[in-house]
């Protein structure tokens, strides 16, 4: 398997080494060309051989008389199903296979650019050809950047008869940190399902710095239906443990990156699936419990041909992929099951099941197409998101899992507002509930706190500012004298507007949201959520490379001095059509506004007396009550952390 250039022209096409290869590489791919029988221009091999391009014609591309040259990424040929069987059949028990893939001929991937190969994997070019599969596979794999020293099959070699020894493959214990998770078996023969726990076992012993990783059974695996022998598995797994580029994240490996992915999970079904997110809230204890499932569905209940092509893509475009299959997962899943009563009184053993049985739902490619049709935030946001649930957590001493009951631990974070301790004038239990699963997740680890009231504080802007700062983030809810109750999650400490000095100006950031609960229940979040189109993101990566090892390819997150990170979903992170898009809130002596640009979502006058609403360019909303009210109380909640107590 090489990396070629193809002449095309005349009757026959003819291949020359790709420029990126070494000199030497070159050299032996002409040799190994003329020993296939290909057909080699003598001065195009030449050239092969001295840097391909010659002197003086560094990046340009040759043009043959009767033809043209097409830069690849990939150029190999499948073997037929035959031949693939006694390539890789080791572990594979085809009587379990999709049929479709013993039908196929022989396969030829030759590919352009990065955008071309991209949508190949997302379409399955490759997924009914059993030795195109593999072959992609050890490709995508062996261009991974990795540490300078990472274990390779002969380090399988070497270890697996100290660490096995003569005992039985089958009741060979698995290390503490795959967290007793299911060992799939796939379509893997007797042999195959003892190779998995050999294989996990020596990975344990090479990689003692990995603490929890679930997902890394189902890997193993998938990756051995593809591998020639147990070495050549261990090894590719190895190198995706490995990875060192700090901009690619591939397999979660400590429970810290674990949970702050659920978290992350959680807050993606938050804003994309919420009417899924509202079954979920209705049904279960803890949300967040059942959202801990996510990477089990992918890497535990999806049958192979499903698992197959999402690992495809997953090589292709990142770990955004994976977050993107199990939001559309859940999306058919409450399309399904919606108005039907739970097969169980467990949410999470159900969608266990569903997932299982997916097939009767969705095929993989409708199940792909879903997943690629919902309008994610961009790999930067989704990592900043990521990093700002990480340092929750760590705040919190939530690192590692904890084996005691009496540990702190996140148990029913969505219970946190409790009846026996929860008081407001203006809301319900139910509805501080209601409002609770909306706000992100890395504050649902929190209980509310009163800060300010104007029932006990009085109605004064100027104590509602000294009450409120120093507070991130906020929660203000409002009781009109019509009895109509609104209000607003503000990202963002109030202590901001001073920067502005004495003008009004706005700060925040895209989490902030507006809401309504009486006399109905709605919530308006930035219009850029549900509409991305009307934005770019300033800084998401460059989607074209001719290079595989940029395949992988994540954007970075742009270092930040302070100890703070660069909010998540910061206006400056997006080329919006204009300032109206990104009004979040702002406050003075006089006033407080809330959402703004052709209309204010929310205006309180300086004696919290008085207000107005109306539609807004960034919230998109509807007036959140009359129009013009009066107030009759109005509240400020914080969240107060209380997972360390």
């Amino acid at each position: 398997m090489r990396l070629f250039h193809r002449l095309e022209g005349g009757r026959r096409s003819c291949l020359a080494p790709a420029p990126w290869l070494s000199v030497g590489a070159r050299v032996c791919a002409c040799a190994g060309l003329l020993g296939r029988g290909e057909r080699l221009i003598p001065e195009r091999a030449a050239e092969a051989a001295q840097g391909w391009a010659g002197p003086g014609r560094a990046g340009k591309k040759y043009k043959s008389p009767n033809g043209r040259i097409r830069s690849l990424l990939f150029c190999f040929s499948a073997k037929t199903f035959s031949a693939a069987m006694d390539e890789y059949s080791c572990f594979v028990d085809w009587d379990k296979m999709d049929s479709t893939i013993q039908t196929q001929d022989s396969k030829e991937l030759i590919c352009t650019d990065f955008q071309e190969f991209k949508q190949l994997a997302r379409q399955g070019f490759w997924a009914k050809n059993h030795s195109l599969r593999a072959k992609v596979y050890l490709k995508l794999i062996g261009n991974i950047p990795c540490r300078t020293v990472t274990p390779d099959a002969n380090v399988y070699r070497d270890i697996v008869v100290k660490i096995v020894g003569k005992r039985n493959t089958g009741t060979l214990p698995l290390p503490e940190f795959v967290d007793n998770s299911l060992v799939p078996n796939y379509c893997l023969n007797a042999e195959g399902i003892a190779a998995v726990r050999k294989i996990i076992c020596c990975i344990a012993n090479q990689f003692p710095d990995i603490s929890f990783c679930p997902a890394l059974p189902s890997v193993v695996a998938l990756l051995l239906h593809y591998s020639r022998d147990e070495a050549e598995c261990f090894e590719m797994v190895c190198r995706i443990l490995a990875c060192n580029d700090p901009s690619k994240r591939l397999i979660d490996q400590t429970f810290l990156a674990f949970e702050s992915s659920c978290m992350t999970f959680g807050d993606l079904v938050n804003k994309y699936c919420q009417a899924a997110h509202k079954l979920m809230v209705a049904v279960s204890e803890d949300v967040l419990e059942v959202y801990s499932d996510w990477q089990r569905w992918l890497f535990g209940e999806l049958p192979l041909v499903y698992v197959a092509r999402v690992f495809d893509v997953f090589l292709v475009e990142g770990y955004k992929v994976l977050y993107r299959i199990a939001l559309a997962l859940l999306k058919v899943f409450h399309k399904v099951r919606a108005g039907q009563p739970m097969e169980s009184d467990n949410v999470q053993q159900d969608i266990r099941a569903f997932v299982r049985d997916i097939a009767k739902s969705v095929s993989p490619e409708k199940l792909l197409e879903k997943a690629f049709a919902i309008r994610l935030f961009s790999r930067k946001e989704i990592q900043l998101l990521h990093m700002a649930n990480e340092k929750a957590l760590q705040q919190k001493g939530i690192t590692v899992k904890q084996k005691s009951v009496s540990s702190p631990k996140r148990q029913n974070v969505h219970l946190a507002v409790h009846a026996e301790n929860f008081k407001s004038e203006i809301v319900s239990v139910k509805e501080m509930r209601d409002i609770w699963s909306w706000i992100p997740e890395r504050f649902a680890l929190c209980q509310p706190l009163l800060l300010f009231t104007t029932l006990e504080h009085g109605c004064s802007l100027n104590r509602f500012y000294s009450h409120s700062e120093g507070h991130e983030p906020t929660l203000l809810v409002i009781k009109t004298t019509a009895k109509e109750v609104c209000g607003a999650y503000l990202s963002t400490d109030w202590s901001e507007r001073r920067r502005g000095g004495n003008k009004l100006s706005f700060f925040g950031t895209g989490e902030c949201f507006v809401f309504r609960l009486q006399p109905e229940v709605e919530r308006y979040e930035w219009v850029i959520i549900k509409h991305p189109e009307l934005a770019v993101t300033a800084s998401e990566p460059g989607a074209k490379s001719t290079q595989v090892s940029t395949v992988l390819s994540s954007s970075s997150i742009p270092s930040d001095s302070s100890d703070r990170l660069s909010p998540f979903l910061a206006a400056r992170h997006f080329n919006l059509p204009s300032k109206t898009a990104s009004m979040f809130m702002a406050g003075s002596n006089e006033c407080i506004i809330i959402g703004g640009g052709d209309g204010q979502a929310l205006y309180l006058d300086a004696d919290l007396n008085h207000g107005r609403t109306s539609h807004c360019n960034t919230f998109n909303n509807q007036p959140l009550c009359s129009e013009s009210f009066q107030i009759s109380a109005m509240e400020v909640w914080g969240f107060k952390d209380t997972m360390n107590a």
